[in-house]
This record gives structure tokens, C-alpha cells and sequence, in this order.
């Protein structure tokens, strides 16, 4: 992701996330601070088709955004960006990657269960409209220097 990026992926964020969207000088605010935050999109034909976005402070690495389009879910576009997080969590000698899901979207808990995420807490009322958190970690016990 680059500032080139940033007025696509904002519009997005507000289209995919209306009660909790980050406003786009928070996306501005990650991606001025590379040595600890790492952004991608993913296109589909020129256009955005999904983003995803880390921060990593060791012996962490913190899943802060991940998306898809909804035309485009189901073709292994949020598979791709999750992977892609988890190599560079590794390639930052993480030990840990940790993200917050909306404990009402199943789909993502889905994706994230089948990379061997877990559950590990909830955070009640932690969004918008009184929705809870789910806290999911996956372990990275292969990851190099660790």
C-alpha cells in the first residue's frame, strides 16, 4: 500500500467497516512508520480487490486491518493477504501474531481458524453497537531466530 493508495482504500474501509471505519489519516499515520508497520493491497484488474495491514513490536506482530471486497470474496484474495502477514511476521522474527475479529463475522474466524489461529480471550462490548472482540493468536514456533 502507498499514499496512492489511500483514497481507494479509505472509500473501501467506510463502504466495508461503516461502524468502525479508521479514518484515512490513520492509514496515513501506518504507513509513515514502516521500521514497525507493514501495508498491502491486493488488485483484481487494476482496482483494489482487498488490503491488510501489521504492526510489529517483538516479540508481537498485530494483525491491524484486513479486508476484501465483497465481489471479490471467496477467490483466495484474504487468504493471500493473511499469508502474506504471517511471512512477514516471520521474516521480523515474530513470535506471535495476534488480531481482534468481530465476534459476529464467522466467515473471518473461519479463515483465521484455518491458519491455526485460536481463540485466546474476548473483549465484550469492544465495537461499535456493543459487539465483542475475539482475540485469536497463532504461534510461530517456526519463525527464524526463534
Amino acid at each position: 500500500m502507498t499514499a496512492a493508495d489511500l483514497d481507494t482504500v479509505h472509500a473501501l474501509e467506510q463502504r466495508l467497516f461503516p461502524e468502525d471505519a479508521w479514518p484515512r489519516d490513520a492509514f496515513e499515520a501506518e504507513l509513515s512508520q514502516p521500521q514497525t508497520r507493514k501495508y498491502w493491497v491486493a488488485e483484481v484488474d487494476g482496482s483494489i480487490a482487498g488490503y491488510c495491514g501489521m504492526m510489529c513490536a517483538l516479540p508481537i506482530a498485530d494483525v491491524q486491518t484486513i479486508a476484501v471486497v465483497p465481489e471479490h470474496e471467496g477467490k483466495g484474495i484474504g487468504s493471500a493477504l493473511l499469508t502474506g502477514l504471517i511471512e512477514e511476521a516471520r521474516g521480523r522474527r515474530a513470535r506471535d501474531v495476534l488480531l481482534e475479529v468481530r465476534a459476529d463475522n464467522a466467515r473471518a474466524q473461519a479463515l483465521y481458524e484455518r491458519f491455526g489461529f485460536q481463540r485466546i480471550h474476548v473483549r465484550p462490548r469492544y465495537y461499535k453497537g456493543g459487539v465483542d472482540a475475539v482475540i485469536m493468536q497463532l504461534e510461530l514456533s517456526g519463525a527464524p531466530g526463534v
